[in-house]
């Protein structure tokens, strides 16, 4: 969790959700910089991911999943928001705390990030292209072999490629020591939602990541025009994984998107 912002009023404090795979410690060089700046800064490990206790292979649902971070919002003080920012499928994490808690959030950023509007008919998960591909995944079978497997992970032969294609050689180096397989079940409850008018007044910023070899450019192109935001940042030389390969130019963007509510 990061520092405080100081005791200006109101406060800008950013909370960070991670992706498959990852958790709370991938936002390390942002969370540094925004610290640095004098901003409050939180980050969570989702139900399985990152230093939590529980077993992803027994994660089934996407509240499950979702309740580190419906606790910390909960928790807020009155009348405190935050500036909910999602990485990948973090982005569905948001679009539901969106729903669940709009009154808390003062703006959504999503980083390369599922973003589909509640009530729309969502195209495949966007780690569709991985799932399935028993080439580059690994899968646990948490309630044994004969049942659908409970946990991904992309194998480590691929992982340069897919997440870190531009990212310096000691992050990856990191994250072999600390990814953890992904509850495929949980995923599949995710950008499932009903419509939601109030969470749609919410402002939204899209960051694009254009060397991207997960989520492609083109891709993210359509989930902004199929759900239009408030406005949309392309970063030029960054692969899936921006808060390692492009730290202080996201660093920026995130600045200059918040910016615009002070105004």
């Amino acid at each position: 969790m990061g520092g405080d912002s100081g005791d200006d009023d109101p406060i800008i404090h950013f909370v960070f959700v991670h992706g498959a795979s990852h958790g709370a410690w991938c936002w390390y060089k942002i969370i540094t910089l925004l610290d640095a700046a004098g901003f409050k800064s939180s980050t969570v490990d989702l139900t399985g991911a990152g230093i939590s206790l529980t077993d992803s292979n027994t994660v089934f649902h996407s509240d499950q999943y979702n309740r580190p971070l419906f606790s910390l919002l909960s928790d807020l003080p009155p009348f405190h928001k935050v500036i909910l920012v999602g990485h990948s499928i973090g982005g569905a994490s948001v679009t539901e705390a969106l729903c669940k808690f709009t009154d808390k959030i003062s703006m959504a950023i999503y980083i390369t990030a599922s973003m589909v509007k509640p009530g729309s008919i969502s195209s495949p998960n966007l780690l569709n292209k991985l799932e399935g591909e028993e080439e580059i995944c690994d899968y646990t079978f948490g309630e044994g072999t004969d049942k659908p497997p409970t946990g991904f992970i992309i194998k480590e032969e691929f992982r340069r490629h897919y997440y870190y294609n531009q990212s310096p050689l000691e992050d990856i180096t990191l994250s072999s020591k600390l990814l953890r397989p992904a509850p495929m079940r949980a995923f599949q409850d995710l950008d499932k939602l009903p419509p939601n008018p109030k969470a749609e007044n919410v402002p939204r910023v899209y960051i694009k990541t254009a060397k991207d070899n997960i989520i492609d450019p083109t891709r993210q192109d359509q989930m902004v025009e199929n759900w239009p935001v408030f406005q949309m940042y392309v970063l030029e030389e960054s692969d899936h994984s921006p808060f390692f390969s492009v730290p202080t130019t996201l660093f920026a963007y995130l600045l200059h998107a918040v910016s615009s509510l002070q105004r």
